[in-house]
């Protein structure tokens, strides 16, 4: 392997034609809430313009490789436009995960288009463009070229076709990587956990993991024509995955991450004392075990959870240490996109988990992102909103909010968050949550970036659900694009993905843009 910034010896030098770059962004993030620009980085006004006229609103979808792949480029693209009035192509162009490429998910049905069969076996993950080598010589993942659909080129395949359409073609990529396909993961880009093991997960403070993010970008806006670049992060900090506050099953164990050099350094810098925070961590852990299952503490749930909060405040400083390091992670992205194209949008897709857990919520700080996004994709997805939020109140149900009821902690939640005349718990993962539920997030989203950011709330179309549970519609599409759209979003992006959506239920937002006088179709 080429001389890189090695893992166990932080003096080895970095890629010199980055080191600089590197440690230009590194703190932006900390200057969010400045005025737009005031990171070094213009900000592309034309993309966020709150007076921008109704036929120009961005209806994105997401899109991966194996469609192109298995029904022709030309044919889908008709699809999306002829169906959903679909102007903004979001491309899957890296990934190791199966929720934005790939075909169906296996136990779910197959949709009625593109190829009949599952690739369970054939999927693999990677980039799904061409890879320039100039770009990677000394970053610390090499082979990385998705070889599932052959030498089919993502980005040079599809743009141009695209453009002659007045379809806009964005690089949407993602922080999940698979181990298994990366050679020196574990010793080299893992996070690392409480008890001192790497984690499947790539430590954003890791000056390997931000070089090689930083040369996918160089490459993809040096090497093709595109129009923007949307990256995701679905994580959340220590805290958060210790209580079980997500949607994900929860067992009472999580990767609690990340105690690196790097990020033992930054803590240390920060005045962190990182013992105690590990320390603290692993004693917030054993607490949730104690708890799960177990007979009330004498004091409650809760009042125990805060007392050990306040018994070891460090788990806070790391917390935010871990968010902070996320937000610097966007604004590298960021930087590195407007130093090379100033004019190129740049946005994030937010975890559905904002919808869920106010723990989360409180970290996702929308004024924020001010001076290092163009754009939110904020997750809206109303349908899988159901089930996702039930697991998520039984999570929480099971730690810190085990005091009441089930349905006292939805009723909480619902009034935390501001959600009003949803369903109870029994009937949630049934009826999902309504289209009121995405007019109301779109107006907050709105309200917080004060027009200095466009909002496209991210609409589902069939993202799996188990037996039992709410199934999109094509009148829930149609409904959740108008709320949105009516709520004054800028846009909106169809998600998850086009390989698991059926046509007619696609065909739902085309309605609403007829409905709204947006598309005539």
């Amino acid at each position: 392997m080429n001389e890189r910034h090695d893992y166990l010896n932080p003096r080895t030098p970095l890629n010199p034609s980055r080191r600089d770059f590197l440690k230009r962004v590194g703190g932006a993030a900390m200057m969010a809430g400045t005025p737009p620009g005031a990171t070094g980085f213009p900000v592309c006004r034309a993309f966020h313009d709150p007076a921008q006229p109704a036929q120009e609103k961005l209806i994105g979808i997401q899109i991966g490789a194996v469609s192109f792949v298995d029904e022709g480029a030309e044919r889908a693209l008709d699809t999306l436009q002829q169906r959903a009035g679909v102007n903004a192509l979001m491309l899957a162009v890296f990934t190791y995960g199966r929720g934005i490429a790939g075909r169906q998910i296996p136990g779910q049905p197959l949709p009625d288009h593109g190829a009949q069969r599952y690739d369970t076996a054939s999927f693999h993950g990677g980039d799904y463009a061409n890879v320039h080598a100039q770009y990677y010589r000394e970053t610390v993942f090499q082979n990385f070229r998705a070889p599932d659909v052959g030498n089919f080129d993502l980005l040079g395949e599809v743009i141009p076709k695209a453009r002659t359409r007045g379809m806009k073609s964005y690089c949407w990529f993602e922080d999940v990587y698979n181990p298994q396909y990366l050679a020196n993961f574990e010793q080299m880009a893992a996070e690392i956990d409480v008890d001192g093991r790497p984690a499947r997960t790539t430590c954003l403070n890791n000056p390997h993991v931000k070089d090689f993010v930083a040369a996918l970008v160089e490459d993809w806006i040096k090497s093709y024509d595109v129009d923007g670049i949307m990256w995701c992060s679905e994580r959340q900090g220590p805290l958060g995955n210790a209580i079980g506050a997500d949607a994900g099953q929860f067992n009472g164990r999580a990767e609690l991450t990340c105690f690196c050099r790097y990020c033992r350094r930054k803590g240390e810098n920060r005045g962190i004392n990182v013992e105690r925070a590990r320390e603290g961590l692993k004693d917030l852990q054993r607490w949730v075990q104690s708890v799960r299952g177990g007979p009330r503490p004498a004091d409650g749930y809760f009042v125990t959870f805060w007392r050990l909060l306040v018994d070891h405040p460090e788990i806070l400083a790391w917390e935010k240490l871990w968010t902070d390091s996320q937000r610097e992670m966007y604004a590298l992205i960021y930087g590195e996109v407007k130093s090379i194209r100033p004019d190129l949008p740049v946005g994030w897709h937010i975890w559905h988990n904002n919808s869920f857990s106010p723990f989360y919520r409180a970290e996702q700080d929308y004024q924020k992102f001010e001076g290092i996004a163009d754009f939110l994709k904020v997750v809206m997805y109303n349908n899988c909103a159901g089930p996702r939020l039930a697991q998520y109140i039984r999570n929480v149900h099971s730690t810190v909010f085990g005091d009441m009821p089930p349905e006292r902690v939805l009723e909480f939640h619902y009034d935390v968050l501001g959600y009003k005349g949803e369903a109870n718990l029994d009937a949630l993962p049934q009826a999902g949550l309504s289209a009121n539920y995405v007019a109301e997030e779109t107006r907050r989203a709105l309200a917080d970036v004060g027009g200095r950011i466009a909002i496209y709330p991210g609409i589902d179309i069939d993202v799996p659900t188990g037996p039992g549970q709410k199934k999109t519609s094509a009148e829930d599409v149609r409904k959740a694009v108008r709320a949105a759209l009516g709520a004054g979003a800028q846009g909106v992006i169809l998600s998850r993905k086009y390989s698991e959506m059926e046509l007619e239920h696609l065909s739902g937002a085309g309605q609403a843009l007829r409905d709204l006088g947006l598309w005539k179709g």
